[in-house]
């Protein structure tokens, strides 16, 4: 069906009560795996019926923030979605005490109750109210940056539509875009800070409650994380600071050279080439054309895939006034379809994020028919892995959105790809600081962030840069409000995918089947056994880095990226 007749009508909260009441009571009282499963089934049914509203709900609104009807309907699932979490919770406790675990794990898999337990464990009813209130503090801020209205040479831009003039070949036009925007976050540093203030206070009252010591625990379980905690991912940030970061400042050298520059500025970050990076060559459907050959000579699956998506109109990618900033990919359970949102601004990221999102779509859509949603979709370093390596694989047929700019793209991905992970170990390494000292003021909040971009990314130069200079940059990065300690999962992913990368350089159909064996898998292995049964070296495996950096540094300087 089209996302547009997909009809959406708000969930009745009392049928949806007494149904769960009636399956958790009854699932205590069965004396059978047989019953006990097919009222898993029920479950799995009752959730997908509230979670097909939320999502369309969600999806309108981001297409258009101002939309009264759809922001009454965002406003009613932030307050009622943590009291069917909490539904849902009750009749996980049933599940999780039935005498016939073994028998169901033969149907529902053994990380089935390995995921219920760590979601038991990061929920109480004592938290449901501090829970309505952080949706409702994430939903302002989310709508605090759609609001933005840049006046840029005769134009008025969203954050979203001015991120070309930063990266664009003319320098006084990236400076002054980046000024612009930074001034849009200084005028709204006020509520910003607040907004921040109130989300981490927040979370930490949950975590206290819950007997956690502080957020950061509450939130890895509450991600899903189940086979790794806190202590890999800061050996694996400290990899990337021995072991990446000096790697990088080598090739900002050589950036600043190739644009004519003694060094980099803040605004100079993101321009790569002096003629300005790559661009796609066309508008939307152009993009969207490329994309349905590539996918039909990539493989019958993808081709199948992407002719769903089309078919069923599951795309809104160009940026307008009132739309949500960002890309996403999610997932809408009653029509078995995946649906891709982004902001295309005529940049590369146009190319990276329909491939990066159809990576997550792929994923949803190869999966869709499997029964249990708790292990349908994996945890999100390997969700994210589906997607950052999509981005990767597309790159035999890149000449169809960039023609003779392919080879300069090849390298701009590379190095971008590159460059990315230490930022996101830095938004990482922040979140991380905050949670663990949330008394933190605004102030020394910047002053973390600001010392954390010296670690990270020592070769910019943030002389003359109003706001983002004084450490305010972290109020860009929507994840840090909306998402908490989530960024991680792309420094990981990235790593995995630049890996899978590698293999395909050597075998690209080779590398491409254990990719899809590794989507095709779903939630079914924890990530740990995901890149084991790919034959890929965990990113938290001391040297890895080291490896992989040293392969891509090569691969870069014999030209051929």
């Amino acid at each position: 069906m089209k996302f547009s007749e997909m009809p959406y009508s708000r969930p009745d909260l009392g049928a949806v009560e007494l149904e769960y009441g009636r399956i958790t009571e009854t699932f205590g009282k069965t004396d059978s795996a047989d019953g006990q499963y097919r009222l898993i089934l029920e479950h799995e049914k009752l959730s997908e019926n509230f979670d097909t509203m939320a999502t369309i709900a969600y999806i309108r609104n981001s297409i258009n923030t101002t939309d009264p009807f759809y922001e009454k309907e965002m406003a009613f699932f932030d307050a009622n979605s943590p009291d069917v979490n909490s539904l849902r919770q009750e009749f996980y406790k049933a599940v999780d005490r039935s005498p016939y675990k073994k028998e169901l794990e033969q149907r529902t898999g053994k990380l089935f109750f390995t995921n219920i337990a760590l979601s038991l464990k990061a929920f109480s009813p004592k938290t449901v109210e501090l829970q309505k209130k952080e949706n409702a503090l994430v939903t302002e801020y989310e709508k605090l940056l759609a609001s933005a209205k840049i006046d840029f040479r005769s134009e008025t831009l969203n954050l979203s539509e001015i991120q070309k003039h930063t990266v664009s070949s003319d320098r006084t036009e990236r400076q002054e875009a980046w000024t612009k925007t930074a001034g849009f976050f200084a005028e709204n540093a006020k509520r910003l800070d607040g907004i921040f203030g109130e989300l981490v206070a927040n979370r930490t009252e949950q975590a206290h409650l819950l007997g956690y010591r502080n957020y950061v625990q509450l939130g890895y379980d509450r991600l899903g994380r189940n086979c790794y905690g806190p202590n890999e991912v800061a050996r694996y940030r400290e990899q990337i600071v021995r072991d990446l970061v000096p790697m990088i400042a080598e090739n900002k050298k050589r950036q600043a050279e190739r644009l004519g520059l003694t060094g980099l500025k803040y605004w100079d970050d993101g321009c790569l080439f002096p003629d300005g990076n790559p661009k796609p060559q066309g508008g939307t459907q152009e993009l969207v054309n490329a994309a349905q050959k590539m996918y039909h000579k990539m493989s019958p699956l993808t081709g199948t895939f992407f002719n769903f998506m089309r078919e069923n109109e599951l795309f809104d990618l160009e940026s307008k006034k009132g739309k949500a900033g960002g890309g996403y990919c999610t997932s809408i359970p009653g029509y078995k379809s995946p649906f891709i949102f982004s902001n295309f601004n005529g940049t590369a990221g146009d190319v990276e994020v329909l491939t990066h999102e159809a990576g997550h779509a792929l994923a949803d859509y190869v999966s869709r028919d499997m029964p249990i949603s708790e292990t349908r979709c994996p945890t999100m370093d390997a969700a994210e892995t589906h997607s950052m390596s999509m981005e990767l694989f597309s790159r035999p047929w890149d000449r169809l959105f960039f023609a003779d700019e392919t080879e300069r793209f090849h390298r701009y991905q590379l190095e971008a790809a590159l460059n990315f992970i230490p930022y996101g170990c830095l938004v990482d390494h922040f979140q991380t600081a905050v949670y663990e000292n949330p008394g933190m003021s605004p102030d020394e909040r910047r002053q973390t962030w600001l010392k954390l971009e010296h670690l990270y990314r020592p070769w910019i130069d943030f002389d003359g840069m109003p706001y983002f200079g004084e450490g305010g940059g972290y109020q860009r990065q929507h994840h840090i409000y909306s998402f908490p300690l989530y960024y991680i999962d792309y420094c990981l992913a990235q790593t995995t995918a630049l890996e899978f990368w590698s293999a395909s350089e050597k075998d690209w159909k080779e590398a491409f089947g254990r990719y899809l064996a590794f989507v095709r898998a779903g939630g079914t292995k924890t990530y740990v056994e995901l890149v084991s049964t790919a034959e890929l070296e965990l990113p938290f495996t001391d040297g890895c880095i080291r490896r992989l950096c040293g392969e891509i540094n090569r691969f870069l300087e014999s030209g051929r990226a």
